[in-house]
């Protein structure tokens, strides 16, 4: 049956408006969900359902005065563990954070809280948003509401599960390599990953600072919008955000596909797509060109390297942000003789095997001798790649393939195969190293009935364009995804 918490931010706004229901019965809403089926999921880490309640009698106090309200007025929200939160544990799923309360919050939710957002909780995720099945957490595996023996994806797992069985209207996530996206296309739900710089990083504890970004998990694409234009702007307190105009992006949704250049990937349709993954993303293509848009094969020559360039850059800078984690300022501390072996214990001890790995590979990479072998090449590949997307977007308005190579597979079928477990991020890794924005879509479903995602990038600060086409094309799909977990929730 569905219930307040299986409605869009969008539906539930209009209603709040009109007082049709409450904030108080919607946090409530949430929060029975997530006692219903949590237990199974494993979504949550810290949940606050005493700060989501209270905040939602606040907000229907405020409201019942005809205040002015805004989109994310009184809709429940989760947070990935990596985003700071005064006075609520912050653990980056690690143990070396079991214990750390951060004394300051995110900006991203400095921005949504202001505006009304609820907090229903922060969500498990990989630990240090490093991995792409959420099996890599200090405290045990996300299970996928769509089939719980299968991964939700990763590194934001616990966010898309969360949002994909009810337990939060929305959720935000972090997104390095694909960390929003894939998990959004393995567990039905809509996954954007804005353009680098356009949501402050400020209280996102840092993986690879030149590559994480904040995103979101919403129901729909309109939601998505909404987000992103309450949390987007410059931030004083981030030299990386962008000093850019921050237009109304839920303005031209319903614009349509018409005229718009729709650019298909040549490169995303080789060796290791499922073929359903493949065959529902080409569908979905055709969705777009019978909606008047004009499709053409698009190339980014130097994607093949994005992925090895990646895996420099990226263990790279966390080598060196991780660094602060030594026992001594903040956070786990395990006692040894002297300094020296009190950090080594302690980071023994606090650290999993995937950030370990890691660690080593960035620290090598960057050791003298090797730098310019390894971190110095990737950036170059980097360089290349920006150059390619350039030239794509001279002939294209965004650029389509799957967001996945495949749909959701089972816990621990690729825990031991570290390159096979890389190979998931293949097609959102692009993005990330461009700067570019990119959006996951539902798709449609494979023969097991998992979910299919769509993958849409656009250029640089172009949100509205790919808001655009994301909009049109689940407008035309209008699919009902509910996960067969909630079937007796």
């Amino acid at each position: 049956m569905t219930e307040l918490c299986d409605l869009t931010g969008d539906e539930l706004s209009t209603k709040l408006r009109a007082g049709e229901i409450t904030a108080v019965a919607l946090a409530e809403s949430a929060l029975a969900r997530r006692e219903a089926v949590d237990d199974r999921v494993g979504a949550f880490l810290t949940p606050t359902p005493e700060v989501a309640l209270e905040r939602a009698a606040e907000l229907d106090t405020y409201l019942a005065t005809g205040a002015p309200q805004t989109g994310v007025a009184g809709i429940p929200l989760a947070l990935k563990d990596v985003l700071t939160t005064k006075g609520i544990r912050t653990t980056c799923g690690s143990k070396i954070l079991e214990t750390y309360v951060p004394p300051y919050d995110a900006t991203a939710w400095t921005r949504l809280s202001g505006a009304g957002s609820v907090l229903i909780g922060k969500t498990n995720c990989d630990e240090f948003a490093m991995g792409s099945s959420n099996e890599n957490s200090a405290y045990g595996p996300v299970h996928n509401p769509w089939d719980l023996d299968t991964v939700p994806g990763g590194s934001s797992g616990g966010s898309a599960a969360a949002v994909a069985a009810g337990m939060a209207v929305w959720a935000l996530g972090t997104d390095t390599g694909g960390s929003v996206r894939q998990p959004a296309s393995l567990t039905g739900v809509v996954g954007l990953k804005p353009t680098y710089g356009r949501i402050s990083r400020y209280g996102l504890i840092a993986f690879a600072s030149s590559l994480d970004t904040v995103g979101t998990f919403t129901r729909s694409v309109r939601d998505a919008a909404t987000l992103l234009g309450v949390m987007a702007g410059k931030d004083r307190r981030d030299a990386t955000s962008l000093d850019a105009d921050v237009p109304d992006f839920t303005r031209g949704l319903d614009d349509g596909a018409a005229g718009l250049r729709v650019g298909v990937l040549a490169e995303a349709f080789g060796e290791g797509v499922e073929p359903d993954v493949a065959t529902s993303v080409r569908a979905g293509v055709d969705r777009l060109a019978s909606l008047g848009a004009e499709v053409g094969e698009a190339t980014l020559p130097h994607a093949e390297y994005a992925l090895s360039a990646y895996y420099l850059i990226a263990p790279s800078e966390a080598s060196s942000n991780l660094a602060r984690y030594d026992g001594v300022r903040y956070g786990l501390r395990v006692d040894g003789d002297d300094s020296i072996e009190m950090m080594f214990r302690t980071r023994g001890a606090g650290f999993g095997p995937e950030v370990k790995r890691r660690i080593m590979l960035g620290t090598y990479a960057l050791s003298a001798g090797y730098y310019e072998a390894y971190y110095g090449q990737a950036q170059k590949v980097r360089t290349l790649i920006l150059q390619d997307y350039a030239a794509a977007f001279e002939r294209f308005d965004v650029l389509v393939s799957p967001t996945s190579p495949s749909t959701a597979f089972p816990i621990g079928a690729k825990a031991d195969d570290p390159m096979a477990m890389y190979l998931n991020d293949i097609f959102t890794i692009p993005a990330n190293l461009g700067g570019v924005p990119a959006i996951s879509v539902p798709c449609g479903l494979d023969g097991a009935g998992l979910p299919i995602g769509l993958q849409l990038t656009a250029k640089a600060l172009d949100e509205s364009t790919m808001f655009r086409a994301a909009a049109a094309l689940e407008s035309d799909l209008d699919l009902e995804l509910r996960p067969p977990l909630l079937a007796a929730a």
